[in-house]
């Protein structure tokens, strides 16, 4: 199938299916595409809209967000995960103001250099905002190609990317880039999915090698499976009646710059100076909370602060007494938000 039939169909399969009503796509710029690609990667369309438009209500325009704490921006995160993004997106927006004058930028060369921002964001962003001719390949787009050319091999790789990346750029038309790279990421949200992929629908199926080949069930090859490791930590949920001690973590790292509970590897040897009796804790359920490198059980320990002195520990880190009934806006890692949701069921077992 030569390019041009191949943009041809996409494009007016668009026309008669795209989706054409989400929050971001009624008053187009670069500052509301960028947020709205950054939400979608590895997250759902129906998940990002509310994070995306409480987002935007709070941050209308790009130096807003780069002048608000970075704690209010992780507030407004909270639940998304990947939470590198959110804090890149601050760092971003600080770069656009004081790099580029506050005006988002819609050039690719330009945009990669803001942080977060790689070479297929900075596509969509440059095609759908600046109306540039600019190749993309978000996992939607990977899928499609892949069997739509066969492509073998899993996609993480660098030989399989650069092949990926040559027919993304080949079969980029010369003409309504907007359109043709919102086309492709519909397609394979809402056709050609992982699993159950609607093909009779889709305008390319008959030229779609892995339909041909009856391999739509193995392509694109998947990550090659290895089994995760497993690591343990306790979390101390020192309480001192309604509140609960909460620390701010690194920058860097798992949840960085989240607010979670104080952890400890081990109950006797506790970083943290304290002589806990055990009358004081409680250890509760464990529970497992996954990341894409590792396995984290976590097991709760609830302690009664009420008559105990810690301010040498809130003098270490970042502290703060959390009140669930009056809740302070800042960001909560997904396991401590959770069990604090669950906080008032602790103490019977429910």
């Amino acid at each position: 199938m030569r390019e041009f039939d191949f943009s041809a169909a996409v494009l007016s399969w668009f026309d008669q299916h795209g989706r054409k009503h989400l929050p971001w796509q009624q008053h187009k710029s670069a500052y509301n595409t960028w947020v709205s690609e950054i939400m979608l990667q590895q997250t759902q369309v129906a998940t990002v809209i509310p994070y995306y438009l409480r987002f935007m209500e709070r941050f209308p325009t790009v130096s807003e967000l780069a002048q608000a704490p970075i704690d209010e921006v992780l507030h407004l995160w909270t639940g998304l995960g990947y939470y590198a993004r959110a804090r890149n997106l601050h760092k971003a927006a600080q770069c656009v103001v004081s790099d580029f004058g506050g005006l988002f930028p819609t050039d690719p060369e330009q945009l990669e250099t803001l942080p977060g921002i790689g070479r297929s964001t900075a596509g969509a962003i440059a095609s759908i905002a600046g109306g540039r001719r600019a190749a993309i390949l978000d996992g939607n787009v990977k899928r499609v190609l892949a069997r739509f050319a066969a492509i073998e091999g899993w996609s993480g790789t660098t030989a399989v990317q650069k092949e990926l990346w040559a027919l993304a750029e080949a079969l980029t038309p010369s003409e309504r880039f907007a359109d043709y790279t919102q086309a492709m990421m519909d397609l394979g949200a809402t056709l050609c999915t992982r699993s159950k992929p609607e093909c009779e629908r889709c305008p390319l199926h008959e030229q779609c090698q892995a339909l041909a080949q009856d391999r739509v069930k193995e392509l694109p090859h998947p990550r090659p499976k290895k089994v995760l490791p497993e690591k343990q930590t306790l979390m101390l949920i020192v309480r001192r009646g309604s509140e609960v001690l909460l620390q701010q973590r690194p920058p860097t790292g798992i949840w960085g710059g989240l607010y979670s509970f104080p952890e400890t590897p081990d109950l006797r040897d506790l970083p943290l100076g304290w002589q806990l009796n055990t009358d004081r804790v409680k250890p509760l359920a464990p529970v497992r909370h996954t990341f894409s490198h590792y396995h984290l059980d976590i097991t709760p320990i609830l302690v009664d602060a009420s008559d105990l002195d810690f301010a040498t520990l809130m003098e270490e880190r970042a502290s703060l007494w959390y009140n669930s009934d009056q809740p302070t806006e800042i960001g909560l890692a997904a396991p401590v938000k959770r069990l604090l949701a669950n906080l008032n069921k602790l103490d019977t077992g429910d």
